[in-house]
């Protein structure tokens, strides 16, 4: 299930940092019902030693502009944006949210809730097309000779990219429904040139991809990267996908 959310700003122009990641998270878990936000904030779906908040979102969309000078992407003509998750139960409360206030808070800056459109795409076959609506992530992180830590980022078309994007969706999907996953492997082909994308997120730097691809699996897991997104840090606004046109 997703929501389609457009905003209007009170301001005349919608002006946020550039990596404003953390404030469209802000905005979703501020607009949740309290108990829902403290599960996804404590505890999350559980699989194994893994949990997962299950519900991603895409960058802002619209007519933009970068003040460099102030670090600041500014939309002048409001934005809209995807906010997307298998449970229908964190769907319902963050449309009731938003509804009922009528406006969001983007730190500082102030949006008015212009419309939200529902929709539930449905995965109907084995093979389906994807546009990365915010970048995806998959990573490992190694230890170093002297003990620190560094991360090592995939990047589409590579063989652990796709192998991580497959069992991740396994891990999602018996997080959510609390059973064992469909049988059979989910392969993740590119389609294109992939993108790198850069995102600052409360201190760190994290590399996502943009791109385009096909997935072919089990209905049952496509349908999770679908409404849960690809990869890793969904909640963080990473992996948002849409089917593509």
């Amino acid at each position: 299930m997703r929501l389609y959310i457009s905003l209007c700003s009170r301001e005349g122009a919608l002006r946020l940092p550039q990596h404003y990641n953390y404030l469209v998270q802000g905005v979703i878990y501020n607009n949740l019902g309290t108990e829902l936000a403290d599960f996804l904030h404590g505890r999350g779906f559980i699989s194994g030693v893994r949990s997962f908040k299950l519900f991603t979102f895409s960058r802002l969309t619209g007519p933009f502009n970068i003040d460099k000078e102030k670090g600041e992407i500014i939309f002048p003509q409001g934005a809209s944006f995807v906010v997307s998750s298998p449970s229908v139960e964190f769907c319902t409360s963050l449309l009731n949210c938003l509804l009922s206030n009528g406006s969001i808070h983007f730190g500082m800056s102030n949006a008015e809730i212009a419309g939200i459109k529902v929709e539930k795409p449905e995965v109907e076959s084995k093979t389906i097309s994807l546009k990365v609506l915010s970048p995806v992530v998959t990573y490992s992180t190694f230890l170093k000779p002297d003990g620190g830590k560094y991360t090592c980022y995939f990047q589409p078309g590579e063989k652990e990219f796709a192998l991580q994007v497959g069992e991740n969706l396994r891990k999602k999907y018996q997080a959510f429904y609390n059973q064992p996953a469909p049988t059979g492997e989910v392969e993740v082909r590119l389609r294109g040139t992939p993108r790198m994308n850069l995102v600052g997120y409360k201190g760190m730097v994290i590399r996502g991809y943009s791109c385009r691809l096909q997935l072919s699996g089990p209905r049952e897991l496509l349908q999770m990267g679908l409404e849960a997104g690809l990869g890793a840090k969904n909640s963080q606004g990473f992996g948002c996908v849409e089917v593509a046109g």
